[in-house]
């Protein structure tokens, strides 16, 4: 039954139930990660401020950024779906975590909006190549166009997760993440220190 409204909805609402749908599930990751972390206090100014960057700008961008690539590259032949892939992975994924990094600084009002973005951006990048293009795969094969921005949602939900742990203590890289979700307590213990080595250097190196 539940299923039945979703996809009712998608087709007649397209854009609103897939927006509003991605930017909770984007968000939802966010919550994943304070919970994860064992935090004493949800950061509900932080999940605020992933809300309004998944909203206003990933699901709106996928929402078009997906229709244009089925009209420039329409069916779900091996090299249409290819063309597809290489786009999304060479243009809008690089597109799409520079502005959540940037973004999310420039709502925290970060003197240097730029500064997770230099260190972190390249290292996320290489680590979504790990999981989007099997997702993104998926959903160009299997998927109808008036869902597919859901469907992407529902994996932004895990990315997402990553992405703020990357952004707030990890480094974009997947073997940190992983050893976050094996020992947060260990693992932000290590980050936290390594954060304050490169500060130390980069101060000495000013001085």
């Amino acid at each position: 039954m539940r299923r039945t409204v979703l996809k009712e909805a998608a087709k007649r609402f397209p854009w609103l139930a897939n927006v509003t749908l991605y930017g909770c599930l984007f968000t939802g990751g966010d919550l994943v990660h304070q919970l994860i972390a064992q935090k004493e206090r949800i950061d509900w100014k932080h999940t605020r401020n992933v809300a309004i960057v998944a909203i206003s700008f990933h699901g709106n961008f996928n929402y078009f950024w997906l229709r244009a690539l089925e009209r420039r590259f329409p069916g779900k032949s091996a090299g249409m779906v290819f063309r597809k892939l290489l786009l999304d992975q060479s243009f809008a994924s690089p597109l799409a975590t520079s502005v959540f990094y940037t973004g999310v600084s420039f709502l925290e009002d970060k003197e240097d909006i730029f500064e997770d973005w230099r260190e972190k951006f390249f290292n996320t990048w290489k680590t979504g190549l790990m999981y989007w293009p099997f997702m993104q795969f998926l959903n160009f094969v299997l998927m109808p166009l008036h869902m597919r921005t859901a469907f992407m949602g529902c994996c932004a939900f895990l990315w997402a997760t990553f992405l703020c742990f990357s952004r707030q203590s990890g480094d974009g890289t997947a073997a940190v993440a992983l050893a976050f979700v094996m020992d947060p307590r260990k693992t932000l213990e290590e980050m936290r220190e390594a954060r304050l080595a490169r500060k130390k250097q980069r101060t000495q190196r000013e001085n």
